[in-house]
Formats: structure tokens, sequence, C-alpha cells
């Protein structure tokens, strides 16, 4: 099962075969069902591809004059752990996407998808949008985001929903991770701005922008209720990272309070969202951020992940089905958290403002720029240092190890993340390190703006 969080351009459209074999292209989609009260069900979906293939396999943003840049991580990325990767010796650059590992998920008969209108009345005779109404409705208030990833020589492309009228938007933090610029196309009236970070909650993935000289956008409407099992929703977003009127994915909701693990792979990354909406969209990449829309032109969730596997039946394989599994963070839960942000009210999981910079790759042992790799009292190993930065100027070069920062003890590259959070740029932190020939240093370092997230 493969999990897809945003779009990475690629500096080649082919896939990177050390993530494994890539998954066929999928077949056509097939009419939606019927619209009415005599029936609620989606129509059967098109033979397609049997989505085992992990996420890094997917082509790059097809065909065009886009810009696009080379993929590829190092052990880690500068600012917090880590930094630029290196291509393939074959020049190939490699695809940012993410797993997700389901615990007791039990896969059945594909589900169908329609993506016909939604057409029909509800038990208490009011008449639901249509597919086309709805896009109408809510593409005004969606924004394309992209990222450019300086430190990393790619670019991401994701999703985004515009707050209110002067420019807040609302996106997953992997959107913007890493990001030296973002800009942010607005649907509604088609121009392009530059987006600063306002805040994010790494832990919740979501984040706030602001665009700068945005008034009088179009925004979205944010449903008060709850999504429940059974109801059809419509998903929009960027798609393929390829900009213009937003893809439209249809389904409905199979399941809420869903908890997964979901992992970057490209970076090494994983963490754990719980609470979230789940749906048999066929959400893309480049779709992260964007809005999970009632049948109202309600927004009830944020587009956040989704995985596809075979389908079984027992022991047996179901030849050209393919289940989709959509996940999505509730929308009162990423407007609490966005409320928070733009209070300016920063917590253990909130940071508001810019990333602090310091500057050092810390190298992993095969466990991921934030598993660590070096024992409890080693501190954190160091695979290179920017030069120009605050590490590098405070002395520190590769293959020193940090043991401390700000007065906290440093074990590994999660720890130095932690400590960072804490701290904007223009800050004076203490930095303890041991070089290569095991003498001890100290010193006190400004802490420089950084990539986002």
């Amino acid at each position: 099962m493969s999990t897809i969080f945003g779009q990475t351009f690629d500096s080649n459209p082919h896939p990177d075969e050390r993530d494994g074999p890539p998954a066929d292209t999928p077949g056509s989609v097939g009419p939606g069902g019927p619209a009415g009260p005599s029936s609620n069900e989606p129509g059967a979906m098109g033979g397609g591809d049997e989505l085992e293939a992990p996420v890094g396999n997917e082509s790059g943003v097809p065909g065009g004059d886009g810009p696009v840049a080379p993929g590829g991580y190092g052990a880690g990325r500068y600012g917090e752990p880590g930094g630029p990767g290196s291509q393939r010796p074959d020049g190939r650059g490699r695809k940012r996407g993410r797993r997700v590992l389901l615990g007791g998920v039990s896969l059945g008969v594909a589900a169908a998808l329609a993506l016909g209108g939604l057409g029909a009345a509800n038990a208490f005779g009011a008449t639901t949008l249509t597919t086309s109404q709805i896009e109408a409705k809510v593409d005004p208030g969606v924004v394309d985001v992209v990222s450019t990833l300086g430190y990393q020589g790619g670019t991401a492309a994701g999703t985004g929903m515009v707050l209110t009228s002067t420019g807040e938007v609302l996106t997953n933090n992997h959107v913007i991770e890493g990001a030296t610029a973002i800009k942010v196309t607005d649907v509604g009236n088609g121009r392009t701005y530059t987006a600063k970070v306002v805040g994010y909650d790494k832990t919740q993935d979501v984040a706030v922008l602001q665009l700068t000289g945005a008034s009088g956008l179009k925004t979205v409407s944010l449903s008060s209720a709850s999504a429940q099992t059974g109801q059809k929703m419509v998903a929009l977003g960027n798609a393929g990272g390829t900009g213009g009127t937003p893809s439209v994915a249809t389904g409905k909701v199979t399941a809420v309070n869903q908890a997964i693990t979901a992992s970057d792979q490209s970076a090494g990354t994983s963490e754990q969202l719980t609470g979230l909406t789940r749906t048999n969209a066929a959400i893309q990449p480049g779709d992260s951020g964007g809005p999970l829309v009632n049948s109202y032109g309600q927004v009830i969730g944020m587009d956040t992940a989704a995985s596809a596997s075979i389908s079984t039946t027992g022991f047996q394989t179901q030849p050209g089905q393919a289940q989709t599994q959509a996940f999505a963070i509730p929308i009162s839960e990423a407007s609490s958290i966005a409320s928070q942000i733009e209070a300016g009210t920063s917590s253990s999981a909130v940071h508001i403002g810019s990333t602090p910079f310091l500057g050092v790759e810390v190298s992993s042992s095969g466990a991921g720029i934030f598993g660590g790799g070096n024992s409890a009292d080693s501190g954190a190993t160091l695979a290179g240092v920017v030069a120009g930065s605050a590490a590098a100027q405070a002395g520190l070069t590769q293959g020193d190890q940090i043991t401390s920062l700000a007065g906290q003890a440093i074990t590994s590259s999660s720890d130095l993340s932690s400590v960072l959070a804490n701290y904007h740029p223009g800050n004076k932190v203490s930095i303890s390190w041991t070089d290569q020939s095991g003498q001890s240093h100290t010193a006190t370092v400004v802490l420089t703006t950084g990539p986002a997230g």
C-alpha cells in the first residue's frame, strides 16, 4: 500500500527503479451510477492497474513546459538535520512520496468510484448539489501551491484552501516542508502570489500561509458537521501538479476516526496521524491540502493521504481491481489548529513564523534523517555543514558530533529537530560538539531563516 501526499516535480519523467517496479497506467473510469433516491451506490470503476508499486514510482509531472528540477535527498535536510541529496548516477531524480502503514485493515472487493453527479434527494427532501455545481461553488476558493525546495534541488506542488479574503490559506505542512520559496496561484482570480508561512503543526500536518498583497479573494465554506460513514463527497485538488481547473474525484466516506502511519520515503521520515476521515475517492499526488467536500459544497476535510492496493477476497487476488483509500483531516481539527496559528499562539506542537536554521546535515545509519543512527552517548554526527551558516561560522565541520544544543543533550538528529522547534530566526543558542580528534568545543550561534516546516 502506498500513500501519496504531495507531488514532487522530477527531473526525469521515468520512475526510480530503486523503489520498485512502477505501477501500470490506470484504466478508464466507468460512468457513475444513476442518481436519484432509488440508488445511492456509485457507478462501477473501469479496468485499472494493481496499485502495488511503492509511491516513489509515479512518473513525473506529465509533459508541458513547466519547470522541473532534480529530486533526491541525502541523509537529511539542512537547517533542521539534513541536507541536499544527490542524483542517481544515471541522472534521475528521486520522487518524494509517503507510504501508509495500516494496522488491521482487511482488503476486500475493490470499492467502486463514481464520477457522476450527486443529484439525489436526501431523507429530508433537500436536493443536493451535482458535482458540477459543487465545482462551481468550491473551485474559486482553491489555490495551487508550488514550493521551491532550494536545498534539495527540486520543486513540489500541492493544494490549499482560502480561509480569508485577504489571503490566509490552509494546507498540509508536508506540502510546504523544505520550501525555501512558495508561490500560490488563486484559482478564483488566476493571480499568482508570493506566500509566507504563518505557522505550522508538524504533528497534525497542518500549515497556514499568507499571500502577499492579496485582497478580495473567494473563500471556501467550512462545514460545522462531522463526516458520516456512507456520506457522498467530492475531493478537489491540484492532481499531478498541473495547475489550472482543480481535478475532481468522487466517492463516499468509508470510515471515520482512523489512525495511520505515514512515511515520506525519500526524506526517510514518518508520522502518526489520528482521527482521520477515510474515503474511497481516488486522490492523486498534488491533491494534498485540497478540500474534501460534502454534497452541499461545504468542506468537511483536508485531503492528506491516499493508498492503493491489490484487492483480495480471502487469499485470491482480483485481477484488474484496486481499492483506493484516501484520508483527510477533519476540517474541525484543521481549522482549530489554523485559528491557533492565526492567533500567534505557539505550543509544543505549533510553531509560529519562519523555521530556524542551524545549517547542518546529520548522518543516519539506515534509519532515515530522523532515525538517529548514532549510539545514545555519541551525539549527532554531522554529514555536512552549509557554507556560511551559523554552524559553519561556529567552526563545525563534517564528522563532528553535536552533543548539546541550547543546553539540551543531543543524541540523535530528531533531538536537534525537537530543540530547534522551540526557537526562531535571530535567536541565540549555545552549541557544544566534539571534533574528530576528540576535543570538545562550545560556541554561541545566531539562528537564521531556514526551509519551511
